[in-house]
């Protein structure tokens, strides 16, 4: 029940800092489909309303009139014979297509310019992103049940939305990928417990289409098929009993990758009909043997000491090992920092501590609840119970 209430909590705080922002702010600042956001949105009103994905002819009319590029327009890159493709990946965009369309509809209605970019589509993004965030959040509370009681799983919910920047990129930066990648997170959790528990076709297809919007919502979030990949192999007897499983379902994972294949194409037919190229290197750059340890200590950016709730999230890293998702949440969130910090550009921009982690705080999310768990069962004397 405490869980239940948490949601409907953080569904106010949500609408309640969406509102003020609005309040406040109101005028120049309603406009979410700005910057690095509109790179993601683009997609959308390149394909349904102008249909121009390669020229991009609409877009300097556009910004002139709502100033969305931030005046470089480096969203795209330049190609031969004044075309372009976009930097950012179309994940993001399919998953706010349902908004778009709705703000598309309202745009009409209510005699707005139907253009992509005027109110109705704004509102439409900004109202969405909550909404799909507490899908994910939703979901992830029937993760931690299966492994925590309410009151822990209540308590990780409000921890990671009100001491954390996550709310910043729910209820503000609303078009920026981290809200969308937040739930699928929080998804492949729920159909990874699911098809551990009992293999289905359509969990195993899912779990492929979750992976696959992942990744080309974001490159790096490829490492999300750790997730399913290495749930339950904690012991070499966990691991044979992993293997087994698969070995007797080849069928559903044959499936779960022919759901990763389809979620990709999208992103595979663009970039061929605006490059020539099955696949395009949109130019990011890593230092993998030079990170930038700023990123979780410096003054500017630093994770640690902006988001505090993160070092118990990385402290809870060593206690999980009774859980069955102990090597995939370690393998992850390992790789995950260290691909964050990597980053050539390691401001991330936006605000203080980093926002690239935000969308990964699902997975996280077990290792907080485990030192929530160990803090409260010695505070009541015992041990938290655990959802079978």
């Amino acid at each position: 029940m405490k869980s239940k209430i948490t949601l409907l909590v953080i569904l106010f705080c949500l609408v309640g800092a969406r509102l003020f922002h609005l309040q406040h702010f109101a005028g120049n600042h309603y406009k979410v489909t700005t910057w690095d956001a509109f790179g993601y949105y683009m997609y959308l009103p390149s394909a349904i309303i102008y249909k121009d994905t390669k020229a991009l002819k609409w877009v300097p009319k556009i910004d002139s009139q709502y100033q969305v590029t931030g005046g470089n327009f480096y969203q795209a890159i330049p190609l031969e014979k004044g075309n372009y493709t976009n930097k950012y990946l179309c994940g993001v965009s399919i998953l706010q297509l349902p908004y778009f369309l709705v703000g598309h509809t309202f745009a009409y209605l209510l005699a707005y310019p139907p253009d992509g970019f005027s109110p109705p589509y704004q509102y439409a993004i900004m109202f969405g992103a909550i909404f799909w965030a507490m899908i994910g959040f939703v979901f992830l509370r029937k993760v931690l049940l299966r492994y925590f009681d309410d009151g822990v799983t209540a308590a990780t919910l409000l921890l990671i939305v009100l001491c954390s920047n996550l709310i910043q990129y729910i209820a503000i930066d609303a078009a920026q990928s981290h809200v969308y990648i937040f739930s699928l997170y929080a998804l492949v959790l729920w159909l990874t417990v699911k098809w551990h528990d009992k293999p289905l076709f359509t969990d195993a297809f899912l779990i492929g289409i979750v992976c696959g919007l992942a990744t080309i919502a974001r490159p790096t979030e490829m490492i999300i098929l750790f997730i399913p990949l290495l749930w339950g192999m904690n012991t070499p007897e966990s691991k044979k009993e992993k293997w087994a499983l698969v070995a007797q379902h080849k069928k559903q994972i044959l499936l779960c990758c022919v759901g990763g294949f389809i979620a990709l194409a999208p992103q595979l037919f663009y970039w061929h009909y605006t490059t020539g190229t099955w696949v395009y290197d949109v130019g990011s750059k890593w230092y993998f043997f030079n990170p930038w340890f700023r990123v979780l200590v410096g003054s500017e950016k630093g994770w640690f000491i902006y988001t505090p709730i993160a070092i118990a999230m990385v402290l809870g890293l060593f206690w999980i090992k009774k859980y069955p998702f102990q090597k995939s949440v370690i393998t992850f969130c390992v790789l995950n920092i260290w691909i964050i910090i990597a980053w050539a550009d390691w401001r991330y921009g936006g605000s203080y501590s980093t926002r690239a982690l935000t969308q990964s705080y699902p997975v996280f999310a077990l290792a907080l609840a485990a030192v929530l768990n160990r803090v409260m069962s010695k505070k009541n004397g015992g041990l938290c119970s655990l959802s079978a």
